[in-house]
């Protein structure tokens, strides 16, 4: 979790901001529209190398009105502890730093929302998305990824419905 908590998380908006500020403008983005659904969902991509960069993304959609995302890239080649020799561990690692980042947050935000009693939100915070799909060398990973995700208890998408991973975050691969 340390990785998450140093540094800062981007918004096109607000710029850099801390985690905790991050679920504090989730929730606040739910207060401007308390009736509506919304939907959390957390994905992750990487570049090819032995280094790669991690960039994972938040996002908060309400239902049939857009949303926001939120991104930090993990950067493990500062710390020379962790290289990435072929693209099966890379692929591992992007569903691992999403599912951390998702059971952080859904604790969190749980927490907070229960605290607030002048609002009843509808959120769902149930997906994760992973970069992989049934085209490509990632379809012989897909059984792998599910089972990860699930066993994190959340709901796996893959291509082409993991648009959190492959189109928010590979944009800033």
């Amino acid at each position: 979790m340390e990785k998450f908590l140093k540094g800062y998380f981007y918004n096109p908006t607000l710029g850099k901001i801390s985690l905790n500020r991050m679920v504090e403008e989730l929730i606040n983005y739910m207060k401007k529209s308390p009736d509506k659904e919304y939907n959390i969902i957390v994905g992750c991509d990487s570049c090819s190398g032995e280094e790669p960069k991690f960039p994972v993304a938040v996002v908060i959609l309400r239902k049939s009105e857009g949303g926001r995302f939120f991104l930090k890239k993990i950067d493990y080649s500062a710390s020379k502890q962790k290289k990435f020799y072929n693209w099966r561990q890379r692929i591992l690692e992007e569903v691992l730093l999403s599912c951390e980042l998702a059971l952080f947050l859904r604790e969190k935000i749980a927490e907070k929302v229960k605290n607030i009693s002048d609002f009843s939100f509808n959120y769902q915070f149930r997906y994760i998305h992973a970069d992989i799909g049934e085209n490509g060398q990632t379809r012989d990973m897909i059984k792998e990824v599910i089972g990860l995700i699930q066993g994190n208890g959340f709901e796996a998408k893959i291509k082409p419905e993991s648009y959190v991973a492959s189109v928010i975050a590979d944009r800033y691969t």
